[in-house]
């Protein structure tokens, strides 16, 4: 058993420990509530985007929503083990937060890896909704003219996508791609040399895919910066766990 001299001088060590991994606990807390905001966040703000891509994709925002929830939970579980001082608790902290690491550090370089092929998919998907497009309103056709509105753009490629549709034989290009409603005739949007004075002649592939990269690179960000955060308080877990140990000093 040490002795008391030595217990004496550990003492400040552990509580200045214990104030650290319980500043760190609640700063990790909030994180968990930053996640779920951002993963709400995308949930709405790339909702229309996500509607053109594979079931797959559209899983990433509640992906973030459920591992926010799991790092509130977490968080509060680390400060009653801080609080409580027991070393097997504090050690199943600092497990529980490698786990997660392992998890999100997996989950972004599986997203970094497959991005092509999630901008691929969203082409696909986008020229599909082209040739399927109707006035029905169905959630596809939807998200098109939201795009459109919304990014100043029509077609895939430019304007002239369109010509190769089903619609445009009926009704023209789609009054979503009119630069001013109220200059945008039927006919002005059949005739394609008319047309082309009339609607917005880029296409919505680059400006999607570049638009959902920028937002994407923000939430890619907070996440891999939270990630990295747990790293010390897997570091302050151990270290206070292995000193409580090997001093055998009770949490008071």
């Amino acid at each position: 058993m040490a002795s008391p001299s030595r217990r004496l001088q550990t003492k400040p060590v552990i509580t200045c420990l214990k104030s650290v991994l319980l500043t760190y606990t609640f700063v990790f807390w909030v994180s968990g509530i930053v996640l779920l905001a951002v993963g709400v966040w995308g949930r709405v703000s790339l909702a229309v985007y996500f509607s053109l891509l594979d079931e797959k994709a559209t899983n990433v925002p509640f992906v973030l929503v459920g591992a926010g929830t799991v790092v509130v939970l977490l968080g509060t579980f680390g400060c009653f083990a801080t609080c409580r001082g027991s070393t097997w608790m504090l050690k199943l902290y600092a497990m529980l937060l490698s786990l997660i690491f392992l998890i999100v550090l997996v989950a972004a370089v599986v997203g970094f890896v497959f991005r092509h092929e999630i901008k691929t998919n969203f082409e696909s998907n986008l020229n599909l909704a082209l040739r399927d497009y109707n006035v029905t309103a169905d959630r596809h056709s939807e998200a098109v003219d939201t795009i459109q509105r919304t990014l100043h753009c029509c077609g895939v490629q430019n304007y002239s996508d369109w010509e190769r549709t089903e619609y445009f034989t009926q009704r023209g290009i789609p009054r979503s791609c009119c630069k001013s409603q109220d200059d945008c005739s039927e006919e002005d949007l059949k005739d394609p040399s008319k047309a082309k004075l009339k609607v917005f002649v880029d296409g919505c592939f680059f400006l999607v895919t570049s638009t959902m990269e920028s937002k994407m690179s923000v939430v890619a960000g907070i996440s891999f910066g939270i990630a990295c955060f747990q790293l010390v308080g897997i570091i302050l877990a151990c270290c206070l766990s292995q000193y409580i140990t090997n001093n055998q000093y009770e949490m008071v």
